[in-house]
């Protein structure tokens, strides 16, 4: 059963992203948070994943894998960028799920907020990236029969909004400090991931980009996004805008597995190749991090790792789960 189970683990992908002033980290049993306080230190907040959802053997199919990525993107991170902010204003409430004793977990966004969060992030999104280009591309004069090229006109244009919305927020103080954050994530596991060991100096000299990186995925997005609609034909005004809104699912699902095929064969000349886009566009979404950044990515991929690592024990001495005593 050990052998089994270890077997498992060493298939698991870490991943993460930039929150407020700090670093997420999610494991297979756990998702950990460490943030820095206004005072300079370092505040760690971590709650178990839900097995349902996680460990729901549907979910590790070929695309459904893909919906619970974009869950995770949409619920998970919303929610932990919210608890970062409050975390880094220094807005802590009752006592919580803090590292030490006495320490005060922040306020949380409550399920009203969060969904209304959410609902205005997706429609923004889908808005600015979906449906505007569908109405840009056909305020282009084209020649009759050139419907293959309004297509190709509007992954264009699409592709162009996402590149000109990154550089534009990129020129923000505040999210250029996010983007160092997001930085540290890459540099930390990548470290770990070739092996190496977890401190400042080692993570360090780790690149800041990564083949699993949000910023590719986005890239492939688009690209899906083209072929996808071009499979469609040209169908009327509304029933384009509706086909760009019903198939985010479906072209995130398979964006996802694109994105999967290309960490997994990155070795690969040809692959390598390929993913060169994808790389160079994280150039605009990381930033070179400082130390204390690296250690709140150290802190937090840690604190996963451990409680994998004890998840592992246990279910190989078949213990009860400990995830419940987070």
């Amino acid at each position: 059963m050990a052998k089994r189970f270890k077997a498992s683990f060493s298939k698991f992908y870490y991943g993460g992203q930039a929150v407020m002033e700090g670093v997420m980290m999610r494991g297979r049993t756990s998702v950990a948070m460490a943030v820095r306080r206004p005072d300079g230190s370092i505040y760690l907040y971590e709650e178990p994943l839900q097995p349902r959802l996680y460990r729901n053997p549907l979910f590790r199919l070929p695309f459904l894998r893909g919906l619970l990525l974009l869950w995770e993107t949409l619920v998970l991170g919303t929610r932990m960028m919210a608890l970062s902010t409050n975390i880094a204003l220094g807005v802590e409430g009752a006592a919580g799920n803090g590292e030490a004793a006495g320490e005060q977990e922040p306020a949380r966004a409550g399920g009203v907020t969060l969904a209304g969060t959410l609902v205005i992030s997706l429609g923004f999104a889908i808005a600015l990236f979906f449906l505007l280009p569908v109405f840009l591309a056909g305020l282009v004069p084209l020649p009759p029969g050139s419907s293959w090229l309004n297509l190709l006109l509007e992954g264009l244009i699409r592709l162009g909004l996402l590149i000109g919305y990154l550089l534009l927020i990129g020129r923000l103080a505040e999210i250029q400090r996010v983007f160092g954050y997001h930085g540290a994530e890459h540099k930390a596991i990548n470290a770990m991931e070739q092996g190496e060991p977890l401190d400042v100096p080692h993570v360090r000299s780790a690149s800041r980009v990564h083949t699993r990186c949000g910023t590719g995925f986005l890239l492939l997005v688009v690209v899906v996004s083209i072929v996808v609609f071009a499979l469609l034909g040209f169908p009327s005004l509304w029933l384009r805008l509706l086909s760009r809104v019903l198939l985010v699912p479906v072209i995130a699902a398979v964006a996802y597995e694109l994105l999967r095929l290309g960490a997994a064969w990155y070795h690969l000349a040809p692959v390598r190749f390929l993913l060169t886009p994808s790389l160079a566009l994280q150039g605009l979404t990381t930033r070179e991090p400082d130390d204390s950044m690296i250690e709140c990515a150290i802190v937090a991929l840690e604190r996963v790792m451990q409680r994998d690592a004890a998840e592992e024990r246990r279910q190989a001495a078949d213990l009860p789960p400990l995830v419940a005593s987070l």
